[in-house]
């Protein structure tokens, strides 16, 4: 979370949500490891220009896929939500969203939705800091209670 609390006990708008320890370490090892296949393809005295462009496009690749899976986040602000996914982005209204979910198990919160269906919001995720998603998810569904039309259950 990015936002310190207001004095109603929810945090301020606009607060940002997403799993950084995740981040943290898919970043770090993306760095890590595009360093080390550059440094590989230029160690090789063998190596030709072909096979550095390779090592080095293979680290980049890797990189780039990381980063894709360190994109998840929720941002709530004053007019709705948005949830950034892996490869797609979805506002909401806060009137779009009836409840927030985060049951033992799930591998993230389920926003259930007025038009009867679910979507994922992989930015709030229990996997490396469960306690810091429980709270997140219950700080979101805290500002869907506020400021929206839905209820919420565990």
């Amino acid at each position: 979370m990015s936002t310190p609390a207001s004095p109603s006990g929810l945090p301020g708008l606009p607060v940002t949500f997403r799993p950084t320890r995740t981040r943290i370490v898919l970043m770090s090892l993306g760095t890590a490891l595009l360093a080390v296949l550059t440094a590989v393809s230029f160690l090789l005295d063998t190596a030709t220009a072909g096979d550095r462009a390779s090592f080095i496009g293979t680290g980049l690749l890797v990189f780039a896929f990381l980063g894709l899976l360190s994109r998840p986040k929720v941002v709530a602000t004053h007019d709705g939500v948005t949830v950034v996914n892996l490869t797609t982005k979805r506002q909401l209204a806060w009137a779009q969203i009836v409840r927030v979910t985060l049951r033992p198990g799930d591998a993230w919160v389920h926003l259930d939705l007025a038009d009867g269906t679910s979507l994922a919001a992989m930015g709030i995720q229990p996997g490396i800091a469960k306690e810091q998603a429980v709270a997140n998810a219950r700080a979101l569904r805290a500002l869907v209670e506020e400021h929206g039309t839905g209820h919420s259950a565990t």
